[in-house]
C-alpha cells in the first residue's frame, strides 16, 4: 500500500543521506578561477603600548629549543624558532579511553602536521616565524593562586628594532593571548604588520564503514559573508584572498578546533597551498602600526586552541559556535543541544540524558504520531476488502485503484496518513542527528555497563544488533497486503542492512535510535488496541 511504499522510500532515503553525505567530502567540486588580489597596505594611525623590557639578563637558547608551559586544561609547548606554538595537548582529553596520554591538537613533529606560525612583516626586518628569539625560562608552570601566566620571547634587530613576543595563559582558559611589544630604536619610520597562520597537512580520511562524514579543514568568519568552509581542495584550486573588518580564521578538527582571532582590524584572510601537500590559512592586519623614531607600539591577536564546546566558543568570537558543524538544520540542532546539556546537567549522564530527551521528542510528536497509528489500524482493518479487491478485479490494476480510491473515499481514510505525520518529523530526527554526532561531550562518555565511550561504536554490537531487532517489530505491526513480492523482500532486509550499518555507528546515535524504536512500537502498540476497541464498540 501507499503507506509502505513511502516507509520504504523514507528508509532508503535515510541510507542515501549517509552514502551522500561521505560522497560529497570526496567530490565537492572545486571552485571557480579567481583573479588573486594583490595586497595594498593602507595608511593608519599608529597603536600605542608599553615600551618592551630590557633584554639583556635574558637566556639564549639554541634556534629550535622547546620552551613549556603548563596550565590546568593545556600543556604547550613552543619554540625559540619563531617562538610559535608547535604542539598543544589538551589535558582534560585523552586520547582514547583508556589511554595515559592526552589528546594532542597542534603538532609540528609528527603527521598530520598541525601548528601555529605568527610575525611581523613590513618596511624593514621584522621577526617572522623562521626568526631566532630567547627567552627567560623554558619551563613555565602556574604558581598557587595566580591565575594569569606570561611568556616573553627577545629579539632584536640589528637597525635598532626591538621585539618582545609575550604569550598570556590563564589558568582554565583554552584562550591564548598574542602580543607583539615593538620599540623603534632606529633613526627612521616604520610601518609594521602582524600575520598569524595555521600550517596543516590534511588529516587521514576515516573508513566509510568506521565514520559518517566530518568536516575537518578550513573555515572562515567575517562580517559580511557571515561562517564559510576553506577545504582543501579550494585551498589547492586557488589562494584565498579576503578582506573584512573584523573575523577570524580556524582549522577544525572532530570535537577541536584551532581558531585565530584578530584584536585589530582591517585584515587580509589568505590559504596557500605549499609543496609536500601542506596548507598555511591565516589573516594578517591591512592597517599599519606606524612607528616614529624612539616610538613603541603593540600588535595583538587571540588564539582558541580546545574542544567545540558552544558554551565556550560563543564567549571567544561571534560566529565561532558554527564550528560545531551541524549542517543545514542549525536552526533546530542549536536548541536540540540546548536542551541536552541541560538535561544532562540534572542526571548527570549524557547516555541518560539522550534517553530523556528521546523520550520528550516523542511526547512532542505524540500527536502526529498518533494520527500515524491510527490510520495504520484501520489500514490493517480494511486489509481483507482490499484483498477481496485485488482477487475481483484480478491483474486489472487500473480497476483496483479505482476500487480502492472509492473505499478509501467511504471509509474517510487517507492511505497517506500513516506516513505523512512521520515525514514532519524527519528534519528533527536529522538534526538530533548531527548534534549527537558532533558534541564533544559525548567524546568518550559512558552511560552503563560496557558502554564506556558514547562517541565510539558498541563494542560488544548489542545496541545495533537491539536496533535491528526493534526496526523489525515496527515491521510486524506494519499491515503489508499491498506490497508487491519485491518490496515486501526490501522490507525484511531493511532490518539487517540497516543493523550492519549502525554496527560502527557511534553508541550514543544508535542509543536514539533503539529508544526511539522501542517508544514508536509502544505508541503504535496502545494506538492499535485502542482502535481495535473502538471498532468492536
Amino acid at each position: 500500500m501507499e503507506n509502505q511504499r513511502l516507509f520504504l522510500f523514507i528508509a532508503l532515503a535515510g541510507v542515501l543521506f549517509f552514502i551522500v553525505q561521505a560522497w560529497q567530502q570526496d567530490h565537492r567540486p572545486p571552485p571557480p578561477p579567481a583573479t588573486r588580489a594583490i595586497p595594498v597596505a593602507p595608511s593608519g594611525p599608529g597603536v600605542a603600548g608599553s615600551p618592551p623590557p630590557a633584554t639583556t639578563h635574558a637566556t639564549a637558547l639554541k634556534a629550535g629549543e622547546t620552551v613549556t608551559v603548563t596550565t590546568d586544561v593545556l600543556r604547550v609547548r613552543l619554540n625559540t624558532r619563531g617562538a610559535d606554538l608547535h604542539q598543544v595537548v589538551l589535558r582534560r582529553y585523552l586520547r582514547k579511553v583508556g589511554s595515559r596520554t592526552h589528546y594532542r591538537l597542534f603538532d609540528a613533529r609528527h603527521r598530520p602536521l598541525f601548528f601555529t606560525q605568527s610575525g611581523l612583516i613590513g618596511n624593514g626586518h621584522y621577526p617572522t616565524h623562521n626568526s631566532s628569539y630567547v627567552v627567560h625560562h623554558t619551563n613555565y608552570r602556574f604558581s598557587p593562586g595566580q591565575q594569569t601566566l606570561k611568556v616573553r620571547f627577545y629579539w632584536t634587530g640589528k637597525d635598532g628594532i626591538r621585539v618582545v613576543k609575550t604569550y598570556t595563559f590563564h589558568r582554565t582558559s583554552y584562550i591564548i593571548g598574542l602580543a607583539y611589544h615593538i620599540m623603534n630604536g632606529g633613526a627612521t619610520s616604520r610601518d609594521l604588520y602582524l600575520y598569524a597562520q595555521f600550517l596543516r597537512t590534511p588529516p587521514p580520511k576515516p573508513g566509510r564503514l568506521h565514520s559518517a562524514p566530518i568536516y575537518l579543514g578550513g573555515a572562515l568568519y567575517t562580517p559580511g559573508t557571515k561562517y564559510r568552509k576553506v577545504t582543501f581542495s579550494d585551498m589547492a584550486h586557488r589562494n584565498l584572498d579576503t578582506r573584512a573588518t573584523s573575523g577570524w580564521v580556524a582549522m577544525s578538527q572532530h570535537y577541536f578546533v584551532g581558531a585565530w582571532v584578530p584584536s585589530h582590524g582591517p585584515v587580509q584572510f589568505y590559504s596557500k597551498h605549499l609543496s609536500r601537500n601542506r596548507y598555511i590559512l591565516g589573516y594578517k592586519s591591512t592597517e599599519p602600526l606606524a612607528l616614529a623614531p624612539g616610538a613603541h607600539g603593540v600588535l595583538r591577536a587571540r588564539l582558541f586552541a580546545g574542544p567545540k564546546k558552544p558554551s565556550l566558543l560563543s564567549k571567544v568570537a561571534p560566529g565561532l559556535g558554527l564550528t560545531v558543524d551541524y549542517g543545514w538544520l542549525t536552526v533546530l540542532a542549536v536548541p536540540l543541544y540546548w536542551v541536552l546539556a541541560h538535561i544532562e546537567h540534572w542526571v548527570g549522564n549524557w547516555g541518560w540524558a539522550i534517553v530523556l530527551l528521546t523520550v520528550g521528542i516523542k511526547l512532542v510528536f505524540f500527536p502526529l504520531s498518533a494520527a500515524s497509528y491510527r490510520s495504520m489500524a484501520k489500514m490493517r482493518r480494511l486489509q481483507p476488502r482490499l484483498e477481496a479487491i485485488k482477487e475481483r478485479h484480478g491483474n486489472d490494476r487500473q480497476q483496483v485503484q479505482q476500487a480502492m480510491i472509492e473505499l478509501y473515499r467511504t471509509e474517510k481514510l487517507n492511505p497517506l496518513g500513516g506516513c505523512l505525520p512521520m515525514v514532519v518529523q524527519i528534519p528533527v530526527f536529522i538534526a538530533l542527528y548531527w548534534v549527537l554526532l558532533e558534541s564533544v561531550d559525548l567524546r568518550q562518555a559512558p552511560f552503563v555497563l560496557w558502554i564506556h565511550d558514547l562517541s565510539a561504536p558498541d563494542p560488544y554490537f548489542v545496541l545495533p544488533i537491539l536496533m535491528g531487532l526493534t526496526m523489525a517489530g515496527q515491521q510486524l505491526l506494519n499491515p503489508t497486503l499491498n506490497m508487491d513480492p519485491l518490496q515486501r523482500k526490501i522490507m525484511l532486509v531493511l532490518p539487517i542492512v540497516f543493523t550492519v550499518f549502525f554496527l560502527f555507528f557511534p553508541a550514543g546515535l544508535v542509543l536514539y535510535w533503539v529508544v526511539s524504536n522501542l517508544l514508536s512500537i509502544l505508541q503504535q502498540w496502545w494506538i492499535t488496541r485502542l482502535e481495535a476497541a473502538s471498532a468492536r464498540a
